[in-house]
């Protein structure tokens, strides 16, 4: 079966599900078709799915990450002045790891915005339908929003990484308070002692609170940084943090406090 059967298939089961858009109208050429499928399971409410539908989504997801290609943590070289920190630029969803970090809202159900731009709605687009229903699961047995600078941790489903930890980051509004600082920190805590007790060797965070959250970018890497460090002090099962940046802009603030690969500080 060929990835054009499956995506057609999966859009027009989407579309039979909700009644205002059996009549929509689906592209004829492949990168519509792929838009029209990421913003239909954008939009999906969070509820079962058939095993049929789940099987050919699982295979189609799984057929576009082989075309997209994996990153593996393993490969990524580490910072020569801290050996279990690595810095990598790319896309978080193709990254094959233990654990890869979203930067969730306190609904904890993802983005639900057709084909936004937040690492929310890429790792959700990636995992499939059923990160949705398993986020709502917990937040059903939980009872109340999801509080700033806590974790959750979920399969990760279709994801090259094995699971994906949620954590909401502080929203600033203005300039950061003291709180906002506190919090962001507690994001990075409550993420790694989350890894560890979940016996996860590797684990890659976004770059939290900095986009939609407004944090600025200086100061959120330096308390990134500043609070992996001092977890790492500790033993655990936790050998590799890996700080994913996607814009230049961040990859150079990283830089300038991590320092060089180990292997490249002849050409720092």
């Amino acid at each position: 079966m060929t990835q054009q059967t499956r995506r057609r298939y999966l859009i027009q089961r989407l579309l039979e599900e909700e009644p205002r858009y059996r009549n929509a109208a689906v592209p004829a050429d492949e990168d519509g078709q792929r838009n029209l499928l990421r913003a239909l399971m954008n939009v999906r409410p969070p509820k079962p799915a058939d095993q049929e539908f789940l099987e050919m989504q699982d295979q189609y997801l799984q057929k576009e990450r082989e075309r997209i290609g994996v990153v593996k943590a393993a490969d990524l070289p580490v910072i020569a002045a801290w050996p279990q920190l690595a810095l990598w630029q790319g896309d978080i969803t193709t990254l094959q790891c233990d654990a890869i970090v979203n930067a969730a809202n306190s609904a904890l159900l993802g983005c639900f915005l057709p084909l936004h731009g937040c690492i929310d709605n890429a790792i959700h687009s990636a995992a499939g339908v059923q990160l949705r229903l398993c986020c709502h699961e917990q937040m059903k047995r939980q009872g109340h929003e999801e509080p700033t600078g806590r974790a959750k941790i979920t399969p990760g489903f279709n994801l090259p990484a094995r699971y994906a930890l949620h954590t909401v980051g502080p929203i600033v509004q203005g300039a950061v308070s003291p709180q906002n600082r506190a919090d962001l920190a507690s994001c990075y805590r409550a993420c790694l002692a989350l890894a560890a007790e979940n016996r996860l060797k590797s684990l890659a965070f976004c770059c939290i609170s900095t986009g939609e959250f407004h944090f600025p970018n200086q100061e959120a890497a330096e308390i990134a940084v500043e609070t992996a460090i001092d977890f790492l002090k500790t033993p655990s099962s936790v050998q590799k943090v890996i700080f994913n940046v996607f814009k230049d802009a961040d990859k150079q603030i990283y830089r300038r406090l991590l320092g060089p690969d180990r292997g490249a500080e002849a050409g720092a």
